[in-house]
C-alpha cells in the first residue's frame, strides 16, 4: 500500500469541539479502514499543524476519499502528501539512468 502524510488543521468548529478530538480521530481511523486504508499513526502537534497522521491506502483515489470524508465533517482541513520509502525512492532514482 502507498503511504501518505496527512497534515491537519482544525476549523473553528473543530476548535470549539476540541475535547472530542481523540474520539473524532478514532472515527476517521474506522472510516479509513472501511475504505480499504489504514491510519496507522496520529500525532497532535504544536506549530503550523494541529494534527499529523500517517495513512496507508491502496491508491491515490482512496487516500483522497479518506481526506475528503474527514474534511466533510467540518472539523478539519487536510493537506495530503504522498510519501515514499527508501526502497521506493531507489526505484524512482533507477529510472533516471
Amino acid at each position: 500500500m502507498a503511504q501518505y502524510i496527512v497534515l491537519v488543521n482544525w476549523t473553528e468548529q473543530g476548535v470549539s469541539q476540541v475535547k472530542d478530538t481523540v474520539q473524532r480521530s478514532e472515527r476517521v481511523r474506522q472510516m479509513a479502514q472501511q475504505l480499504g486504508g489504514d491510519m496507522s499513526t496520529i500525532f497532535w502537534t504544536i506549530g503550523r499543524y494541529d494534527v499529523v497522521a500517517i495513512v496507508d491506502a491502496p491508491d491515490d483515489e482512496t487516500a483522497a476519499a479518506i481526506g475528503l470524508r474527514a474534511a466533510g465533517t467540518g472539523a478539519v482541513r487536510t493537506e495530503t502528501l504522498r510519501a515514499f520509502t527508501a526502497e521506493e525512492m531507489n526505484g524512482i532514482l533507477a529510472k533516471l539512468a
